[in-house]
């Protein structure tokens, strides 16, 4: 079975996010043929084109990590009815310097979880449109908008709902078949970087 390497991004820089255990929580429930790592954007300073020319070394080293990563499964909260900013500075310095975007035809998947109602769902449209400019072929379906409860998740991503864990299980899976997908059409190495201004 081909394996993937699969870069998790969480939105939140919060010690106490509920989106890092949902990210746990994915792991745990995904197929074996998925590798994972958490790729961090804590260290990066607020980008601006004035660095294209010479990166400081956080963002040489994000840019160097995003390299590696096969394919991304972002997990974010909703901030005022968007991502947070953190997230869309760390997608700025990953689309530059122009020509050398680290999206560029690697898959991705969305997904987040928040004490409302909807789910995270207005900040997954606004980052879906990001990442639909940065050339990454995204998992549309299914979509999962999980409206969090208190202990839905632990702190080692042990799921308390059954049919949540359900769901989870099965969106990992349609996640995995999705990202083996994209590589049969457009296989590892194969492209050049886009040109995302």
């Amino acid at each position: 079975m081909e394996r993937f390497k699969i870069g998790v991004i969480v939105g939140s820089l919060s010690s106490t996010s509920i989106n890092r255990k949902l990210a746990h929580a994915l792991q745990k429930l995904a197929p074996d043929s998925l590798e994972f790592e958490e790729v961090s954007f804590r260290e990066l300073p607020l980008y601006s084109q004035d660095y294209d020319a010479d990166f400081p070394p956080p963002a040489r080293a994000w840019k160097e990590t995003l390299a590696k990563i096969d394919a991304f499964l972002f997990v974010t909260p909703e901030y005022n009815r968007s991502i947070p900013g953190g997230l869309k500075n760390a997608i700025d310095w990953a689309s530059r310097p122009y020509g050398q975007n680290s999206f560029n035809r690697k898959p991705s998947a969305v997904i987040g979880t928040s004490p409302g109602a909807i789910g995270t769902a207005v900040a997954q449209q606004h980052l879906r449109s990001l990442l639909s400019f940065c050339n990454s072929p995204q998992m549309n379906a299914p979509e999962a908008y999980i409206h969090y409860r208190k202990d839905l998740f632990d702190d080692e991503g042990n799921v308390a709902d059954e049919s949540t864990a359900s769901f989870l299980h099965r969106y990992m899976a349609e996640y995995a078949a999705f990202v083996q997908r994209c590589y049969t059409v457009l296989p590892r190495g194969d492209g050049k970087a886009a040109q995302a201004g």
